[in-house]
């Protein structure tokens, strides 16, 4: 495994100390939960394999980055889900958006999943759920096969991190029986979105180009594709897409891609770089010395998005369905900001 993907893992991946109480799938709100159009058996197809979910779950647990957020967003509390250890800002496993919605469900913290090394199959078995959602994940064959011998487990529908948002309401609200109801969360979503953008306009025309930067290695650039959500979720409400970015998408399924600094002139096009770093302006000045990377017309304008690492803000670009609400606007000031 590559620095970048094991970093890029940590960056959307949670873990997991059994603190507090387990949840409990009924609603805090009663009907909010019950739906109106699922009919069981329910059958959900995945990259991975065929989820059969015989009856409407009563005891839901997730893996994997955000995927309880989908049954919160419902009003359903699930028994079990992954804990955040990155940007989590008190240590309690836990991102801030979560935590109001728990608050506001009148819940308790689900059990807390520790994924630092894996899924942890024991402590998901503990939980025994009737299913297991996990439609935006990285998990393998082998990890999909020892769970779905826990409970159906939702997969993602193509490849692994390259789950769109709208992709994970639909495949995880469709196994609760609820799929009306994430077509509705899905449309407030995007109006929330797009009032988002609309409200920072200088970002209309600029391309971006999410990155993630290395400050003792600039020989070699990684970036995210348009398959990953933190790209993706850019260009889908108008911000135009760099020629490399278009080329690198389609010639793989994967997050992210990697391109040699000698040819940092593939990302002339470039208006906007984005990346995780420290704030201080340490990065942004490292970046515009270094011989090749600072022939990229956005770094040497200084034109460079630093979303501090491991916060709740940095983690809030990755969106998800709670966090758009949270984040997106103070997300896209910190981008605004970068181009004045």
């Amino acid at each position: 495994m590559s620095r970048f993907r094991a970093l890029a893992a940590l960056a959307v991946g949670s873990a997991l100390v059994l603190t507090g109480c387990a949840g409990t799938s009924a609603s805090p709100e009663g009907e909010a939960a019950q739906g109106s159009d699922g009919v069981f058996p329910v059958t959900v197809d995945s990259a991975l394999g065929q989820a059969v979910i015989e009856k409407r779950p009563e005891r839901v647990a997730t893996v994997a980055w955000s995927n309880h957020e989908v049954p919160l967003a419902l009003g359903v509390v699930p028994v079990g889900m992954a804990k955040a250890t990155w940007g989590d800002d008190d240590g309690d496993g836990v991102l801030p958006w979560v935590e109001d919605k728990l608050t506001e469900l009148g819940a308790e913290t689900p059990v807390l999943f520790d994924e630092t090394d894996g899924i942890d199959f024991e402590a998901v078995a503990d939980t025994q759920p009737d299913v297991i959602l996990a439609a935006y994940s990285g998990l393998t064959q082998e990890d999909y096969d020892t769970l779905s011998k826990i409970a159906p487990v939702v997969a993602y529908p193509d490849a692994a991190w390259g789950t769109t948002l709208d992709q994970m309401i639909q495949l995880n609200s469709k196994a609760l029986g609820l799929e009306g109801e994430g077509d509705a969360l899905i449309d407030q979503i995007k109006t929330e979105s797009q009032d988002a953008f609309d409200a920072h306009p200088a970002l209309a025309e600029v391309k971006p180009l999410f990155a993630f930067t290395d400050p003792t290695d600039f020989s070699t650039l990684t970036y995210y594709t348009a398959h990953d959500p933190r790209a993706g979720y850019l260009h889908e409400f108008g911000m135009p897409e760099p020629e490399q970015i278009v080329t690198a998408t389609a010639e793989t399924d994967a997050f992210y891609s990697e391109i040699s600094a000698e040819n940092a002139d593939a990302f002339a096009d470039v208006g906007l770089w984005i990346t995780y770093g420290p704030t201080d302006g340490s990065l942004v000045a490292k970046l515009q010395a270094d011989p090749l990377l600072s022939k990229v017309p956005a770094i040497a304008a200084g034109h460079i998005a630093v979303l501090e690492e491991s916060t709740p803000l940095a983690a809030s670009a990755n969106p998800s369905p709670l966090s758009v609400s949270w984040g997106l606007s103070k997300y896209l000031d910190v981008l605004t900001s970068a181009l004045g």
